[in-house]
């Protein structure tokens, strides 16, 4: 096991630990109110660990191999005692998995069972990321006292809405998440990701959609179908929101984001809303994508939790910290979004430019989608292939409009939301639109920043398309170019839009569609950047 110590501090780039030797507590049983038994494992140093504040992590994935290895012990290794429990339904823990619906009641009945542990000291510290921060967020309004901070990573408290929204239907990141928790307690699931992996990719094709989840499991999945069924609007995911709560958290917040992750829509309006309220909180966002394992979480327990846990302040420091990328440099501001930063309009224009001048009259570009050959997502969003990469190959697909700037003479800082407006027409009255944000470098090398997607109803009328766009922190360097794509689709990303107004659960029938986008003076056509303005980077 000190092999494995050694390999993640390495691996994390951590500081030494307090120690290497651990004792682990297998199997412990938490009892809920109705009686269930959920199970947890505790780690701590083997001397001296009792009274030591607690990291709670309450997981779906399990408590051993890796899980264990990555989240827990480095923890325990410096400063804290680790209280690792698998969620209801999972892992040896009682009852039936209901994704995120179980997760207040289970959460608050987990507090109130450690503070009465005879090995508890007198603090509890909240840790996680993705679902093991959604389950802080749960129970975020009712805290105990000896809760004294949260660590919520790459997460919000709604977790899975932002990709249900019924103008923007999400397919990959709910579908192999369903998958992943169906399958991976099956014997040696752990060797047949890669073939797991294949088989998901290829089922997500299927029609009708409210079958692939059997194609690729070999039964159906409740939470898969839901996801379908049920857009974010719809009253069956109400209780899943916890939006609510955000404002009456008692305890202080350190939130890490990452640019290239589903949830940052949703962790940033959490992070303003605590802002709002006047709670104590700060952001950290960095170039990562959701499933990126870095070592910051361990590094804000540690300096900012244990703090916390000792009734002590931590490291003074900004309260937002961001990597901007481009520059590829961290900076700290005073909010979110932060000061000087002004919209700016670059349009649209004839052959293919983008710029700050209004566009002249001209004829709309055209292309063909065809959801039977769906125009790909490279890069981006995603869990298994996100982030930043070389767009050449998408950009040089039919389906795809790109409009560039000239080089550019100096630096341009964007940071803030971003936004597009498209005026648009297709020959079919539902159709997509995809926008995509991108550098290009005087290699002629495209990379892309950031993107989002509108699925349109009545898109058979000409009209401007809003689409919002994620979030971002970037500077495009002297000598490189501003490109937007445009096209109708981002697959497996996004669902394909088939074209026939059907429900995307049960659509068979997919129909190509002639898209056309226009930019001339009556239909101005433009992305909207947050540009940093002259008297901000005076003050720099």
């Amino acid at each position: 096991m000190n092999l494995m110590s050694h390999l993640l501090e390495r691996k994390l780039e951590l500081p030494p630990p307090l120690t290497r030797d651990l004792v682990v507590q297998r199997d412990l049983r938490v009892p809920m109110p109705d009686g269930v038994e959920l199970l947890a494992d505790l780690w701590a140093p083997r001397h001296g660990g009792e009274g030591l504040p607690t990291a709670l992590l309450r997981s779906p994935y399990g408590r051993a191999g890796i899980f264990g290895a990555y989240m827990a012990r480095p923890l325990a290794e410096r400063g804290f005692q680790v209280l690792m429990q698998s969620v209801r339904g999972g892992f040896g823990s009682g009852g039936t998995f209901a994704p995120m619906r179980q997760e207040r009641a289970d959460g608050l009945a987990t507090l109130d069972w450690v503070v009465k542990q005879p090995w508890f000291g007198d603090s509890i510290v909240l840790v996680g990321g993705s679902y093991l921060g959604f389950v802080q967020w749960a129970v975020a309004d009712r805290l105990p006292p000896q809760v004294k901070a949260m660590i919520p990573q790459v997460t919000e408290s709604a977790l899975t809405l932002e990709f249900m929204r019924a103008d923007g239907r999400a397919l990959e990141l709910p579908f192999e998440w369903g998958v992943q928790i169906a399958v991976q307690e099956r014997p040696g699931a752990m060797f047949r990701r890669g073939r797991q992996a294949k088989k998901t990719a290829r089922a997500m094709s299927t029609l009708p959609l409210d079958r692939a989840d059997a194609a690729a499991i070999g039964h159906g999945s409740t939470y898969i179908h839901d996801v379908l069924a049920h857009d974010a609007t719809d009253e069956y995911w109400a209780e899943i929101d916890h939006s609510h709560r955000v404002a009456d958290v008692s305890v202080p917040v350190s939130s890490i984001g990452g640019w290239y992750d589903i949830f940052l829509p949703g962790q940033l309006r959490d992070f303003r809303l605590l802002n709002d309220a006047g709670r104590p909180a700060r952001l950290t966002i960095g170039p990562w994508t959701h499933a990126e394992f870095t070592n910051v979480t361990v590094l804000e327990a540690v300096e900012f939790g244990l703090a916390h846990a000792r009734g002590e302040q931590p490291a003074d420091r900004a309260l937002v910290r961001l990597f901007v990328m481009g520059e590829d440099a961290w900076r700290d501001f005073d909010s979110w979004p932060p000061k000087g930063y002004e919209p700016h309009r670059f349009h649209l224009q004839a052959d293919g430019g983008l710029s700050g001048e209004q566009p002249v009259e001209s004829e709309p570009d055209r292309y063909r989608y065809d959801p039977a050959d769906p125009t790909p997502g490279a890069g981006g969003i995603s869990i298994t292939n996100g982030g930043r990469v070389d767009n050449t190959a998408l950009e040089a697909r039919t389906d795809v409009l790109t409009y560039t700037t000239a080089v550019l003479e100096e630096d341009v800082e964007i940071i803030g939301e971003v936004s597009a407006e498209i005026w648009f027409r297709s020959s079919l009255a539902d159709a997509d639109v995809f926008v995509r944000l991108c550098d290009v470098d005087p290699d002629g090398r495209s990379h892309n920043i950031c993107d989002g997607l509108i699925s349109l109803s009545g898109a058979d009328e000409l009209s401007r398309a809003t689409v919002r766009l994620w979030p971002t922190a970037y500077r495009f360097a002297g000598g490189h170019r501003i490109r937007l794509q445009v096209s109708s689709g981002a697959f497996p990303r996004y669902a394909r839009n088939p074209g026939t107004g059907e429900p995307i659960a049960s659509a068979t029938t997919l129909l190509a569609a002639e898209q056309a986008v226009y930019h001339d003076p009556g239909h101005p056509s433009a992305v909207i950047l947050p540009v940093r303005t002259a008297a901000a980077a005076e003050v720099a």
